[in-house]
């Protein structure tokens, strides 16, 4: 980008926060909560304004549409047959919470146990739990893992329909427990998704945290403000430049007393950092970037969990695919706008099993969703016109691992994203058994009356070679993208940011979002995201000089 002299001259506030998603939302509203602290929230998208931000079934009206989100995507591999892969990322107030697939999970005790082996005090499953607990509003489950009086509406789904009940008893019929809360004692099992939705409406970070904030003096928040590089001198970080909108023209500036905290995500944390002179340091030379720090482990370490959807036509029931359209989707408006269950304040995903695909294992290393509607080519957006059911699953913890590489030191150019999805043994057998898992739950017994036949990949697709190529052709990202800039030790080279998420060797530099995982939970990312932003707020305060 050519340089490009301030529009004005730069301000100061205590705290620095860009992005305001899942992290950045609630970090704004702690951080504010103290009326001697000044904070400025950067955001590069606009406000939450449009309606379908608000009502959960509009996600499929905003997830690509580049008004609301990054239109990212990956780079081509041999082992998704040369496709590209959509990853799109919240780009407005609210982040991925608004525009995701509103499911609330937390993952598995296990997955926080590991952080802390890996040396990250502080980040086991008994010391995260209570930051899980200060976000929630959940009704129901065992007060002793589930909180109360949170922020965060999360509620049990009260809209049913025969052809769940069915999946559901056939799940048990093979064996797998029934769940009613898999955020409490044990994640195991099959049972209904909680929710981030509330009377209808969707629950993101920036209605539940950002929102009752910004009536506070001293919270500054700033739409379509796109930060290009943080400031350093002498390996301290002192502010932010950002551009309003997408030109290079009208140049800002704003400086941080204490701290600049990033909350951008897992690609554009690793891009603005790498922009910033902080990454390899041969890497960012080749690309004629000034290196400020030789932080190899900037936009390493990326993971995702890949995901494979299976269709069945359905019979002998009407299935959301119906009542999506013409007088069907009128009589679902009519009863969201009355407050009766509907469609239109619905998760995309109805179902969870988590489960094993191998006997052996000790814990669930697969998740499942499951939905009484189809989408065509098994793709989350267009719902097929036929009535139709389908079964997706995932492998939990993968251990293909990619990265976020800046393309040249122009910040409006997208990165280079490879996660480099299956590349390891080990994924794609587990995605095999459990595209078999996924199968064998829609022969059961008790859901074969609804069941006409197997659209995606089809009966004729048996051997581990066809599955394979099936999920090759059709496996999508699931949008749990994470570890680019990890959490680690001062010695491990990779890491990023220490057990508090300061950056390694700058001072007064932290990151806050789901980039710092050192491994990728058990669960759809949401969660740990906003613990991570519980977490960390403590931290800073905890840190802080007194006046």
């Amino acid at each position: 980008m050519a340089t490009t002299s301030l529009s004005r001259p730069p301000e100061t506030v205590d705290y620095v926060i860009v992005g305001a998603g899942a992290a950045g939302a609630i970090l704004a509203h702690r951080l504010s909560a103290d009326k001697n602290i000044t904070v400025c929230l950067l955001e590069a998208g606009p406000s939450d304004w449009h309606p379908w931000l608000h009502i959960p079934a509009g996600f499929v009206k905003v997830l690509f549409n580049p008004a609301f989100t990054w239109q990212f995507s990956s780079e081509p591999n041999s082992q998704t047959l040369n496709r590209r892969v959509p990853l799109p990322q919240g780009r407005v107030l609210g982040g991925s919470s608004s525009i995701n697939g509103l499911v609330y999970n937390r993952g598995q005790r296990d997955d926080y146990d590991a952080w802390s082996a890996l040396g990250n005090r502080g980040w086991s499953y008994a010391e995260v739990l209570p930051y899980f607990k200060r976000s929630e509003q959940y009704a129901l489950g065992d007060a002793s893992f589930r909180g109360r009086d949170g922020l965060l509406p999360v509620t049990d789904i009260d809209w049913h329909h025969p052809i769940s009940d069915a999946f559901i008893a056939g799940a048990q019929g093979i064996g797998i427990p029934r769940n009613h809360d898999y955020n409490g004692a044990s994640q195991a099992g099959v049972g209904f998704f909680q929710r981030t939705i509330s009377q209808g409406w969707r629950m993101s970070t920036s209605r539940t945290f950002l929102k009752p904030a910004r009536s506070r003096s001293n919270l500054d928040v700033r739409t379509h403000a796109r930060a290009t590089r943080i400031v350093i001198a002498d390996g301290r970080a002192t502010g932010i430049q950002y551009v309003r909108g997408d030109s290079s023209r009208n140049l800002h500036e704003i400086h941080a007393r204490r701290e600049v905290i990033i909350c951008a995500g897992a690609i554009n944390t690793p891009r603005l950092l790498q922009l910033s002179g902080l990454g390899d340091a041969e890497f960012l030379q080749s690309k004629g970037i000034r290196v400020h720090r030789h932080l190899p482990g900037v936009g390493q370490n990326l993971s995702d969990h890949f995901s494979i959807r299976l269709v069945a036509r359905a019979k002998n029931s009407r299935t959301m695919n119906e009542m999506s359209r013409g007088l069907g989707l009128v009589g679902q408006v009519a009863r969201w706008l009355v407050g009766k269950p509907s469609i239109l304040a619905l998760s995309p995903s109805l179902i969870h099993f988590f489960w094993k695909s191998n006997d052996d294992l000790n814990r669930p290393d697969l998740q499942g969703v499951f939905s009484p509607a189809s989408y065509r080519e098994g793709y989350v957006g267009m719902l097929d016109t036929y009535p139709g059911m389908t079964c997706g699953v995932w492998q939990h913890r993968p251990e293909s691992r990619g990265y976020v590489h800046v393309r040249s030191a122009d910040p409006f150019e997208d990165p280079f994203i490879q996660p480099n999805y299956l590349s390891h043994e080990r994924d794609q057998q587990t995605l095999i058994r459990g595209v078999r898992l996924a199968r064998r739950l829609l022969q059961t017994p008790e859901l074969a009356p609804y069941v006409e036949s197997e659209s995606m990949p089809g009966s004729d697709k048996n051997s581990d070679e066809e599955l394979l190529s099936f999920i090759r052709q059709y496996g999508v990202s699931s949008y749990h993208l994470n570890g680019t800039a990890r959490m680690g030790r001062a010695d491990d080279s990779m890491s990023v940011v220490d057990d508090e998420l300061r950056v390694h060797g700058i001072h007064n530099l932290r990151i806050a979002d789901s980039s710092v995982m050192p491994t990728i939970p058990s669960a759809n990312i949401c969660a740990a995201t906003m613990m991570i932003a519980e977490k960390v707020a403590d931290l800073i305060l905890e840190a802080r000089e007194p006046d």
